[in-house]
């Protein structure tokens, strides 16, 4: 019966998310008052904290007892490794990229466009470039095709944004 009541809330909860806040909110409770170790469940609260409430160490949280609780559960990685890159926890989401890698079924495209954020993020523009590359390569989706090959112009134009603010400051330089 419980497991019933848990499902029953467990699907509320992930039907209403992210529109009615308050209801996923309440059936998210519910749900992890009957079984407080259910991934999903505790998934979805770390989304709830990260994409809504922007509270990323409550959600840092709740991911991290999502994956103590089911590693293989492999739709959680993205959503934890967004956080961990909201948050500029640069290091603990290269670790975590590194790892959701190995997960058998993980979206790869989407972890290595994640991975792609986190070098640019970290001025890396070359390899960021490469890793959206790779991304593409994987993808099976023509959107986050689209989507990627945006993200690439994007980087090369800070590329470029670089390159002339260096020209500039050299020719100051030079004058001086």
């Amino acid at each position: 019966m419980e497991t019933n009541l848990h499902n029953n809330y467990l699907f509320k909860a992930l039907d209403a998310y992210p529109y009615e806040l308050e209801e996923t909110l309440e059936a998210l409770n519910y749900a992890l008052s009957y079984n407080s170790q259910d991934a999903q469940a505790l998934c979805l609260m770390g989304r709830l904290y990260s994409e809504q409430l922007k509270d990323y160490n409550t959600a840092k949280q709740y991911f991290a007892e999502a994956v103590a609780q089911e590693m293989e559960m492999s739709k959680t990685y993205p959503f934890y490794i967004q956080t961990l890159l909201w948050n500029d926890d640069y290091d603990e989401a290269h670790k975590l990229i590194e790892f959701a890698l190995t997960i058998k079924g993980v979206d790869k495209a989407l972890i290595e466009l994640l991975k792609g954020i986190l070098l640019e993020k970290q001025g890396e523009y070359k390899a960021a470039i490469k890793m959206f590359r790779s991304a593409n390569k994987t993808a099976t989706s023509n959107c986050f095709v689209d989507y990627v090959d945006n993200e690439i112009s994007r980087v090369k134009k800070k590329i470029g944004t670089k390159k002339k603010t260096s020209k500039k400051s050299k020719k100051k330089r030079k004058k001086k």
